[in-house]
């Protein structure tokens, strides 16, 4: 039996975030991954100045490229408005492989199957022991489908659909455009060039209310690269998109139940109008991590439930 006194499990930027927080605090910690790193993830892989101040990490400190934003184009089904804004677009290709090397502790290959809760911690297919359980495994995490599924449903007015595309294009437009509501679609689209000659375009929507509408997820991903190609801003068709499910902020997250503990989508953390996740994921890695180690209540009620405010009128967007 491999024990450790905290396994995270999911490598993404909410469990590196919590086993490099649990790492600082001398707490002996594993994370379970069930992907060789580095390894695709459907994100449009957006971060905010407030990541990089969760991570103490100056742009020009970051390994890889990351692209600035200062102009966000958003259509709203009249004339694209231009905002001021100060954002940034990594690849996650390489962030979460940063990450997670970032956080220097074991991370072990493997696929977690069954949990129990027994000789005051849990076993994890009878291979591995801990006291601290943390899911960060997103949204069909084992440790939530375990332990939180039953007592605390998800609402499936919550879920999203979503697909992307992330690949080399010499893109037309360098500019980052934003959609919401495009022909109908329940939810938001976006272009989003990076560094290195990459393209990122994708689109979310509630999947409640595609099912209302008798549409799919993909039939909206055509319409969109339909309006991409007539604007210019793609000159042929791109790959086929990776696609996923994620569910928006719930009223009230319940993180915690005994010591096991979900974080980032695997607690349903995702902004409600942007359907951003990576600041909340990394957030509630941290915030778990110190509920830990000073033996405390754990609250994620101080996340912000929307990304626009931020984005749009934070004082460092009209230097």
């Amino acid at each position: 039996m491999i024990t450790s006194e905290a396994i995270v499990v999911g490598a993404g930027p909410a469990g590196a975030a919590c086993a490099f927080e649990l790492k600082q605090r001398s707490i002996r910690t594993l994370v379970l991954e069930r992907s060789l790193f580095p390894r695709h993830k459907v994100c449009a892989g957006w971060i905010t100045p407030r990541v990089l101040d969760l991570l103490d990490l100056a742009p020009e400190r970051y390994p890889h490229a990351m692209t600035r934003f200062d102009r966000l184009l958003l259509h709203l089904g009249g004339p694209a408005l231009a905002v001021k804004t100060c954002q940034y677009a990594i690849r996650r290709y390489e962030f979460d492989s940063w990450m997670i090397a970032r956080a220097r502790v074991p991370v072990h290959t493997h696929r977690v199957e069954t949990i129990t809760q027994e000789k005051g911690g849990y076993t994890i297919d009878d291979t591995y022991w801990c006291r601290y359980l943390i899911g960060a495994g997103g949204t069909h995490c084992p440790v939530r489908k375990t332990f939180f599924s039953s007592p605390h449903p998800r609402s499936e007015k919550k879920r999203v659909a979503a697909v992307e595309a992330e690949y080399p294009s010499n893109c037309p437009d360098r500019r980052c455009h934003i959609w919401f509501f495009h022909d109908t679609l329940p939810g938001y689209a976006w272009y989003l060039p990076k560094a290195g000659g990459y393209l990122n375009i994708g689109i979310g929507g509630k999947l409640a209310r595609l099912r209302k509408q008798g549409r799919t997820i993909m039939d909206h991903w055509r319409r969109f690269i339909e309006t991409l190609y007539l604007r210019g801003l793609i000159r042929s068709m791109p790959p086929a998109p990776r696609g996923h499910t994620y569910y928006l902020r719930h009223p009230n997250p319940f993180p915690r139940i005994g010591n096991a503990i979900v974080i980032g989508d695997s607690a349903g953390l995702s902004t409600l109008d942007m359907g951003e996740g990576i600041f909340a994921a990394i957030t509630s890695g941290i915030a778990a991590a110190r509920a830990i180690s000073n033996h405390t209540a754990l609250s994620f009620d101080r996340i912000p439930r929307f990304s626009l405010p931020a984005m749009l009128f934070q004082p460092w967007n009209f230097k």
